[in-house]
């Protein structure tokens, strides 16, 4: 389970939830095979509602763009197809989430796969860092980026290189041959005091594998 391929995925939408009508305005991914970038997705995306003058500052998106955008029942189907049956990460995965099972459940699609937050497991991997929104661990841990925050592809080509950089962390810091999804997953629910220790068992258990 060494090498397997995950799309980091990255919305901006009209609003905090779905529950409350918030649509997608904008889908930005990367696909990630042996901890690099292989492939990009980006598209602005027609809501059908004007979006608030915070949301248009807040992103640089602005109501005009959307209007010149393909519907988001157009671009969701292309997503679909981009995201395949890869793992999913998302920076508060929780949010990402909620719009992404919104948004194909309009097309009549479920997602199969399931998501990693790389937010909570900065929390465990990087407990030092002072704070653990994507922008703070940018600088933190010096991340490459092209200085655009909150624009849906260039936040997602951020998360894909945290997540790269936790999976080399890991593997340099925990002598771990290799980073399963799946222990990830776990490692995001252990408590932060428990995260080395639960790590070091994981390394044990790879070594008398």
């Amino acid at each position: 389970m060494g090498n397997y391929s995950v799309v980091v995925l990255d919305f901006e939408t009209t609003g905090l939830s779905p529950n409350n009508g918030d649509r997608a305005i904008e889908i930005g991914a990367v696909l990630i095979e042996n901890n690099r970038i292989v492939d990009r997705f980006q598209s602005l995306m027609n809501p059908g509602m004007k979006i608030s003058r915070f949301i248009e500052e807040y992103t640089g998106i602005t109501n005009q763009m959307l209007q010149a955008a393909p519907s988001i029942i157009q671009v969701m189907h292309k997503f679909a197809a981009f995201m395949a049956r890869h793992h999913l990460v998302a920076h508060n995965a929780s949010f990402d989430s909620r719009f992404l099972d919104a948004e194909l459940q309009r097309i009549n699609h479920t997602r199969c796969q399931e998501f990693a937050c790389s937010l909570l497991l900065s929390r465990r991997l990087y407990p030092e860092s002072p704070g653990h929104s994507l922008e703070t661990l940018v600088r933190h841990k010096s991340l490459t980026t092209d200085g655009v925050h909150h624009r849906a592809l260039a936040d997602a080509e951020m998360t894909g290189h945290l997540w790269m950089g936790m999976i080399d962390d890991l593997k340099a810091d925990y002598n771990l041959k290799q980073v399963p999804f799946q222990l990830l997953q776990q490692l995001s629910k252990v408590s932060k005091s428990a995260a080395p220790v639960f790590l070091q068992r994981a390394a044990e258990k790879q070594r008398q594998g």
